[in-house]
């Protein structure tokens, strides 16, 4: 059952170390261990703030639908920012599958401080048309939550109820529109193989987006934080080495 509004105080670990932070934000059936694969690979070079969502782990549920909107995840995302990431102290907003749409929510809104720079993967600007799930009755909505569960192949899954709501929610969004006005340094990291967000939603994302370029995994599905860890974690090191160079 979905119980008490969420009070954003989150449930959320830090690991690694460095004066660069990455807050990194999981998928709508995922936790935060769906970064851990590349958060333990590049714990010398940054801080990892991981939280849990809404509605997953320890975090607060919501009461209902509208609770689960990209918005009131957004600002989560700034009451995240705001306890694990000092001023001054220079950070990176990461995202995987609906982590992805969290974080362009998060500056389409203008929800808190902005990043250095995105690492965005496996995600899509348009939800609208995601063939995520196609079920619209509650039960029938469980049960494909349930199936993709297990083809994604999670370590620790979202609450299903949760992601149900989150589903209803947000699967008529379109954030095409506000990318343009993005122009923060991304890294979008896809697999071509990716039947959940396919790949031709990452050239649009990063061709949308004024500051980004595209890194393709050829053989990579959706999955790919757990699957491809090390090519991710090798891109990613890069990344944040030319962002710390380009920060006063």
């Amino acid at each position: 059952m979905l119980s008490a509004a969420p009070d954003r105080a989150g449930d959320v670990v830090e690991l690694g170390d460095g004066l660069l932070r990455v807050v990194a934000l999981h998928g709508i059936q995922g936790t935060r261990d769906s970064w851990v694969p590349v958060a333990t690979r590049l714990a010398d070079a940054a801080r990892w703030v991981l939280p849990n969502l809404r509605g997953r782990g320890a975090a607060p549920r919501g009461r209902g639908t509208a609770d689960y909107a990209l918005d009131p995840y957004a600002g989560d995302v700034r009451a995240v920012v705001a306890r694990h990431v000092p001023p001054g102290v220079p950070w990176v907003l990461a995202g995987w599958s609906m982590g992805v749409s969290v974080a362009l929510q998060y500056l389409i809104r203008d929800a808190g401080p902005r990043p250095a720079g995105l690492l965005l993967l496996s995600g899509t600007p348009a939800l609208c048309e995601a063939p995520w799930f196609k079920a619209s009755e509650p039960g029938a909505l469980l049960a494909e939550i349930s199936a993709r569960e297990e083809a994604l192949g999670l370590r620790v899954a979202a609450d299903r109820e949760a992601v149900a709501a989150t589903w209803t929610a947000i699967r008529a969004t379109d954030q095409r529109p506000h990318l343009k006005d993005i122009s923060i340094p991304a890294l979008v990291i896809h697999g071509r193989q990716d039947a959940d967000s396919p790949w031709a939603h990452a050239v649009q994302l990063a061709q949308s987006l004024p500051a980004a370029r595209l890194l393709t995994l050829e053989d990579g599905g959706h999955g790919i934080p757990s699957s491809h860890a090390d090519p991710i974690a090798a891109v990613a090191r890069g990344f944040f080495t030319e962002l710390k160079r380009d920060i006063p």
